[in-house]
């Protein structure tokens, strides 16, 4: 930890929040003249206080440690580009249009990286009461199955949700085209172009 860096971010976040040293201290339980040291770089706070001070600023612990913003640069949003994170511990399921920090159950987790489906792994998608039928012989047991399925278009997400021991037979809305996408349980990511 940079203590200089670490003191000029706790400074300008307690200042976004519109928070004197003195609200600050009080909801941490030390002094202000302790908040006043951490923001001049002669001091810092303790481990013990950081989960407090990142909550009270706003910010992830990792930032108050490392002692800077990661500001991402404006982004389009084109939804052809979503990052998809999945956690490992309890299966949530989250994602964004461009790099961001997304931690779950105490983990930093990564975006998952799709692979194009081969013969073999795609799925078999066909029109049907104008819509797109999508089904699969994969295996949907508790131990290994394909737990949701997603379609993309530059500005169309839609997710399903699926469970196992019901089978992979669901139906999408009809676009003309777009990116379908997949997460197996044990083998990752997939994607095929509709």
């Amino acid at each position: 930890m940079n203590q200089i860096k670490t003191g000029k971010l706790i400074r300008s976040m307690r200042k976004k929040q519109n928070m004197t040293q003195l609200a600050l201290a009080e909801m941490l339980g030390v002094s202000d003249k302790a908040v006043s040291k951490w923001e001049r770089g002669c001091g810092a706070p303790d481990i013990s206080l950081l989960p407090l001070l990142s909550q009270a600023l706003g910010v992830d612990t990792e930032v108050l440690l490392r002692g800077e913003l990661e500001e991402n640069e404006l982004s389009s949003g084109n939804l052809n580009k979503l990052k998809f994170y999945l956690c490992p511990d309890c299966g949530n399921l989250l994602f964004s249009t461009d790099s961001a920090d997304v931690h779950c159950c105490g983990k930093k987790l990564s975006p998952m990286e799709a692979k194009k489906a081969d013969g073999a792994e795609a799925l078999s998608v066909t029109v049907s009461d104008g819509g797109w039928a999508v089904t699969s012989e994969h295996e949907m047991l508790r131990e290994h199955y394909i737990s949701f399925l997603a379609f993309l278009t530059g500005d169309t997400v839609m997710v399903k949700k699926l469970y196992p021991e019901w089978g992979l037979e669901t139906w999408l809305p009809f676009f003309a085209h777009g990116r379908l996408l997949w997460c197996c349980t044990k083998h990752g990511l997939f994607y095929q172009d509709i």
